[in-house]
């Protein structure tokens, strides 16, 4: 059995790798072993994720597609997911999804029978009203933040983020030698802090009139 693990993070600052170790215990408790883990930080509102096309395009008939939960692989609007559903059917894989028992019979030999053909359906249609939970879920915590935004302007409360002046020091300095991924391993941050570092270092110098 084929098994292709795929984790995602919506933004540099979340750890996509954080489900790793689940998804391989649910694997050996289920007697498998992950053949291929997909790992990457993109949006799940967007169909175009590299990672994920990589593994759709590396996928064969009877593969398993294992994910934490069915809003890791998506909170796409309803075209879009009609549109990766073809794209997973095609591909031959059948999700499973850890939080979602329903899914977990796929781990299984391939039975036949009503039975069999029931849960299956069942399975189909769980995914189908999580991926739209998923969707719901993005739009209503999107419109709670646009909404506290515009109330916090309206209170004069809100205040742009301050940059840690100490750490975006550090990272300069050690940027001078490392690559952006060493330099966030050694400092323990994410390598979207070292992005923006590096952004808030090029302002500075572009206030003060240097080119960078």
């Amino acid at each position: 059995m084929i098994i292709r693990a795929y984790l995602r993070a919506s933004t540099r600052d979340q750890d996509a790798n954080r489900a790793r170790e689940q998804l391989k215990s649910f694997a050996h408790d289920h007697g498998a072993r992950i053949t291929t883990y997909y790992v990457e930080n993109a949006s799940g509102t967007s169909i175009e994720r590299a990672e994920l096309q990589r593994l759709l395009s590396e996928a064969a008939e009877g593969d398993i597609l294992l994910v934490e939960s069915i809003d890791r692989l998506s909170r796409l609007p309803q075209l879009m997911w009609e549109a990766l559903k073809r794209q997973i059917g095609q591909a031959g894989l059948q999700v499973v999804a850890v939080d979602l028992p329903v899914t977990h019979a796929a781990m299984k030999p391939a039975t036949e029978g009503v039975e069999a053909w029931l849960q299956k359906a069942i399975a189909q249609m769980l995914i189908e009203f999580m991926a739209a939970f998923a969707r719901k879920d993005w739009e209503d915590r999107r419109a709670r933040q646009a909404q506290g935004i515009a109330t916090a302007k309206q209170a004069g409360r809100l205040q742009p983020r301050q940059p840690n002046l100490k750490m975006y020091a550090r990272i300069i300095e050690a940027r001078k030698t490392l690559s952006i991924r060493k330099t966030a391993e050694l400092l323990g941050c994410s390598k979207g802090t070292v992005e923006r570092a590096q952004a808030w270092a090029r302002e500075e110098l572009e206030k003060e009139g240097t080119s960078v």
